[in-house]
């Protein structure tokens, strides 16, 4: 199998990108859109085992991972969903099953709506289609934690450094995240505040699968909302998982795909 990676051009800057896998095999290729926002691309090292079927592309969306981190970009939506567009058009990727994880999932939805062509299959994986319904779910979630967890948490969040806490988030764009989100998943103040396509679902006639861990943010209310809005949707739930299943269940996970 073939890999190979390089730099494409976007807003004047190099998104950075890895194929496994040969473009010109004739098969749709899987495009995989990583969450956060300003996480990486790592998570999906399970998804070259695919590539024995059809190529598999990730990236490392702009400000994140790989790619040029520039200081003058006013972060928004439409910044990344262009940059999917972009991304497609330089690898030629005229077909494509499309994968996209928590904030991934989200930038999913917005190309699919926004009218892009030659889009074969959805998987929506772990993510949602309102950040209004997330945020509510994620308080619901944090008060339903046993004491002994709080205070495990309270001291991750402790004041000292810890380099292996450091090293864990070295690659991760927190200013990014904080743009796009906010300070946490429970309080949006920033370009995702009042996101919602709830009310657009049913424009999606797509081959499309919701996939979650049990234990998810992404909780039962959510993904109903994803299932029923979308005609042709189905879900699968991932027993042992929580928010990566394809770490957690790496075989159900590829399977189900």
């Amino acid at each position: 199998m073939s890999v190979s990676e390089g730099y494409l051009e976007y807003l004047g800057y190099r998104t950075w990108y890895r194929v496994f896998g040969d473009l010109g095999s004739g098969a749709a290729p899987l495009l995989a859109l990583h969450g956060g926002p300003g996480s990486t691309h790592h998570y999906f090292g399970p998804l070259e085992r695919l590539a024995d079927e059809r190529p598999v592309v990730v990236y490392d969306q702009l400000g994140c991972g790989s790619s040029d981190r520039p200081q003058d970009v006013e972060w928004s939506v439409a910044v990344f969903r262009d940059e999917v567009d972009a991304v497609r058009s330089q690898l030629g990727l005229e077909r494509i099953h499309l994968l996209g994880t928590s904030w991934g999932g989200m930038l999913a939805l917005e190309h699919v709506l926004s009218g892009a062509e030659g889009i074969v299959s959805l998987i929506l994986s772990s993510t949602l289609a309102s950040v209004e319904q997330w945020a509510t779910e994620q308080l619901l979630l944090k008060n339903a934690l046993p004491a002994d967890i709080v205070e495990v948490r309270h001291f991750y969040r402790g004041p000292k450094p810890r380099p292996e806490l450091e090293l864990m988030n070295a690659e991760k764009a927190r200013d990014v995240y904080r743009a796009m989100q906010g300070p946490n998943e429970r309080t949006v103040t920033g370009a995702l505040r009042g996101w919602d396509v709830r009310d657009r679902l049913d424009e999606i006639d797509l081959p499309t699968l919701v996939i979650r861990g049990r234990h998810d943010m992404c909780t039962d209310p959510i993904a109903a909302t994803l299932v029923e809005g979308i005609s042709n949707a189905c879900e699968v739930v991932l027993e042992e998982s929580s928010h990566a299943p394809v770490l957690e269940e790496t075989e159900r996970y590829l399977e189900a795909i």
